[in-house]
């Protein structure tokens, strides 16, 4: 059962902003968790959603062709590359499923690889493959499908440099493939370009350079979890795009259709080629109405909608920088664009936990929502709708700044 980061009953929502029952507003850095990039009811998303409406609610992409799934396959390969394709399914959960399923059926190999503090969803498959949190494989673990996991970088909370935190998390994926996994029975590894769930962790870029000239080596597919990261988060389309390197298989999901359930595996023709008809499919996915929310959430970010998300959050971070040098328990600011976190940490380097519950509940009183994440959930995420305005970062940090002040003196730590 899902347990939710609020009690809060809320009936409209309107750009960044959700109002609840008794009519009071909040101002919304969860964004549905990372969902409604383009605002709540974005009025272009709804109004393509309403068009559709009366044309085609359901059609069943294993039945028949319909316009709004092929618009948006097509805008979507135009964006990531020609050599790729396009399945369309529910949830990240799904995407990411698809896309391990797909490497396991080209490769006819049997073996996953993962990355410690990962989320990927929490299906049998994406579970087995999500190592943050023990909970969401509990009691599961019997009919678990085998994935091996090495650490991810994390360069804010090693006494390493980051090129030797790379190379140490790379000698691990060496010891796997020696010790364990050979590669020429592995299908795929599977990573965030920025941990999600994991702490708003970006991957060194040469970690993703390394990892990509492993998988051409071996022919493994390279999968990139962008459920989280894509669509305008980072302030690209996707992250992939601030490293300069193209995975073999993209899943895509949240942020897609502004709200409607839909997802996306993104793969390379040469392999997309070789799933056999019947290997994958599904009902419900690539619904109508979704693809028609999705085809204007890509309109949207055609216009200079990136470029203010790179604004706004290198706005946003300078602004947390100085909250840092406030309060030196916030040990690091991290992320990119509006992919933003703050973690934590006591004096001898414990992860605040208690502290950061305390600051989230000071300022969901004053009206601000926050969601925290990482192994620890010492660390606070933002996620805001990608249409916030500085007005609304000085917001956010005005309460953030006399939460902590108030919750330190309750917390005690320091």
């Amino acid at each position: 059962m899902a347990k939710r980061a609020t009690k809060l009953g809320i009936v409209k929502g309107q750009g960044a902003y959700l109002t609840d029952e008794k009519g009071e507003k909040y101002l919304d850095f969860a964004a549905g968790v990372g969902v409604v990039n383009c605002g709540h009811n974005n009025p272009i998303v709804v109004e393509a959603i309403e068009k559709q409406l009366h044309d085609l609610v359901h059609g069943g992409h294993n039945v028949v062709y319909y316009p709004s799934y092929i618009e948006l396959a097509e805008k979507l390969v135009a964006r990531v590359g020609n050599d790729y394709k396009v399945y369309f399914s529910n949830s990240g959960a799904e995407a990411n499923e698809g896309a391990v399923k797909l490497a396991l059926s080209v490769t006819k190999r049997s073996g996953i690889i993962a990355f410690n503090s990962s989320f990927h969803g929490r299906t049998l498959l994406t579970a087995a493959m999500t190592a943050s949190n023990a909970q969401y494989r509990k009691n599961y673990e019997g009919v678990l499908p085998p994935v091996y996991h090495v650490d991810f970088p994390d360069i804010y909370n090693t006494k390493l440099s980051e090129k030797e935190e790379v190379a140490r998390c790379l000698e691990q994926l060496e010891q796997v493939f020696h010790n364990i996994l050979a590669p020429s029975q592995t299908a795929c590894i599977v990573v965030e370009p920025v941990q999600g769930e994991g702490g708003y962790l970006p991957a060194p870029k040469e970690f993703l350079v390394k990892l990509r000239e492993i998988c051409d080596r071996f022919g493994i597919l390279l999968i990139f979890d962008e459920v989280q990261s894509g669509y305008g988060r980072t302030g690209n389309l996707f992250a992939k795009d601030h490293y300069g390197i193209q995975p073999d298989v993209l899943t895509s999901a949240k942020g897609i259709a502004n709200g409607i359930p839909l997802s996306a595996v993104i793969g390379k023709k040469e392999y997309m080629d070789k799933w056999e008809p019947g290997a994958h499919g599904g009902t419900f996915g690539g619904n109508p109405l979704a693809c028609a929310a999705g085809s204007a959430v890509l309109d949207i970010m055609d216009t200079d909608f990136l470029e203010h998300v790179k604004t706004v959050g290198a706005y946003f971070t300078v602004k947390l920088q100085k909250l840092q040098e406030k309060y030196p328990v916030i040990s690091s600011v991290r992320g990119l664009g509006l992919m933003i976190a703050i973690e934590f940490r006591k004096d001898g380097g414990k992860p605040a936990t208690a502290l950061v519950a305390k600051v989230r509940e000071k300022a969901l009183q004053q009206h601000l929502i926050l969601l925290n994440c990482g192994v620890f959930h010492n660390v606070i995420r933002f996620i805001p709708p990608l249409i916030i305005e500085k007005s609304d970062v000085d917001k956010a940090i005005a309460i953030l700044d006399t939460s902590i002040g108030s919750s330190l003196k309750e917390v005690g730590e320091s």
